[in-house]
């Protein structure tokens, strides 16, 4: 389905370098597609996340030639899979507390409402196909870490490591200074890669400097000090959760959905979020629509959200609505004090990505700020969610 010629210019790496990024993960996307169709007269539509800008191009361009809209959403979501820039999602992105990235995926067919899933799956560049598999070639729904890993070999994935120099050393970093009371220590920052200085906003100023644990004087070992400017502060470590969703809607009026992640940062190793479970992190009904989201996993595993968005839609409510209406019942039910602001607001970010059978979208936001990616046939473009919170999320102290 896919030639070189085909794979655009991502995240700054030219046509050449992304081929020889992604080695032989890109033939592995074809593992498992059905062979194109002729082009409906239904006019098509492919949304994302904000990190999708290239997938939805990618999709869309694959559906006017015929393909499947599920195999087209996986061939889109292949791209940022593949591209290590993108630190939320497969090949690059930052792995567990071990140092190792662990995926997550899930697919869902319209036509054959079928869908499949893996889960703390390691060593595999592209874990959406992978998840095509299992719904195509099993009577299971989710495969999880070792066996789906066998499964996936079986089936012509090669193994490939994931954990790419810069992620690496992402990963060290926060092993060695997120934790002022261990044992490990930070290197100085003038000895720090660059691309940790930027991950984590070091700055090159005296109050930016990490602790010294040796330092038993150091007024920043135990707590912060009223005068940055004369004390050492430690930087801030971001626990995003990232993820790519994509829903295509095809020229016959089918849909097809897909959730990929290399999950939370530094996460407990075998933690699971909502990306490859239906309901959570996607879900769609071929009559009705199909939705997906990402940021949080506990909080979408916890209230099945986008289950949720689709059942809104079969009652009538728009898909602005529907999407709203997901945030609101996530913040009904977030209730746990640790993670909830002075205003009783989630302490977190969840954003939902929604198309109807009829062809309307909407994105929706708990906070501020969040972005969609949608391609109607015409050209691709990024749009805003509607927030819930009319204000950014704040920084975690």
């Amino acid at each position: 389905m896919r030639s070189s010629s085909d794979i655009p210019s991502v995240g700054g790496l030219s046509r050449r370098g992304f081929l020889a990024t992604a080695g032989v993960g890109l033939a592995a996307t074809a593992i498992g597609a059905q062979p194109n169709r002729p082009v409906g007269d239904r006019r098509p539509l492919v949304v994302a996340s904000g990190n999708g800008l290239e997938a939805v191009k990618e999709a869309m361009r694959l559906i006017n030639e015929g393909a499947d809209p599920l195999d087209a959403a996986i061939e889109g979501v292949a791209i940022v899979e593949a591209d290590p820039n993108d630190r939320t999602v497969g090949y690059g992105g930052i792995p567990n507390e071990d140092g190792v990235v662990e995926l997550d995926s899930a697919v869902m067919h319209g036509p054959t409402h079928s869908g499949g899933a893996v889960a703390a799956l390691r060593n595999i560049m592209h874990p959406a196909a992978v998840a095509r598999l299992v719904m195509k070639r099993t009577d299971h729904c989710l495969l999880v870490g070792e066996g789906a890993l066998r499964f996936a070999k079986a089936h012509g994935f090669k193994e490939q490591d994931l954990l790419t120099e810069e992620s690496r050393k992402i990963w060290l970093y926060w092993k060695e200074a997120s934790n002022p009371k261990d044992d490990r220590i930070p290197p100085p920052d003038d000895e720090l890669d660059p691309i940790v200085k930027e991950f984590f906003g070091i700055q090159a100023d005296v109050d930016k400097q990490p602790i010294n644990k040796n330092d038993p004087a150091d007024p920043d070992r135990d707590q912060p000090q009223a005068n940055a400017a004369a004390t050492r502060k430690r930087p801030r470590f971001p626990r995003d959760y990232g993820t790519i969703h994509c829903s295509a809607l095809d020229t016959h009026g089918d849909l097809g959905c897909v959730t990929t992640t290399s999950g939370l940062y530094y996460k407990i190793p075998g933690r699971v979020g909502d990306s490859p479970i239906f309901g959570a992190g996607l879900f769609l009904d071929n009559a009705i629509g199909s939705a997906g989201s990402t940021g949080r996993g506990e909080a979408n595993l916890l209230n099945l959200s986008s289950f949720l968005i689709i059942e809104q839609l079969r009652m009538g409510k728009p898909p602005k609505d529907a999407v709203m209406t997901a945030c609101k019942r996530i913040v009904e039910h977030n209730v746990v004090p640790r993670l909830r602001d002075a205003k009783g607001r989630p302490k977190f970010d969840v954003k939902f990505y929604c198309v109807t059978k009829t062809g309307d979208y909407a994105g929706g936001t708990l906070w501020a700020g969040g972005r969609m990616a949608v391609h109607d046939g015409d050209n691709a473009r990024l749009v805003d969610c509607e927030p819930l919170f009319d204000e950014p999320l704040q920084e975690w102290e």
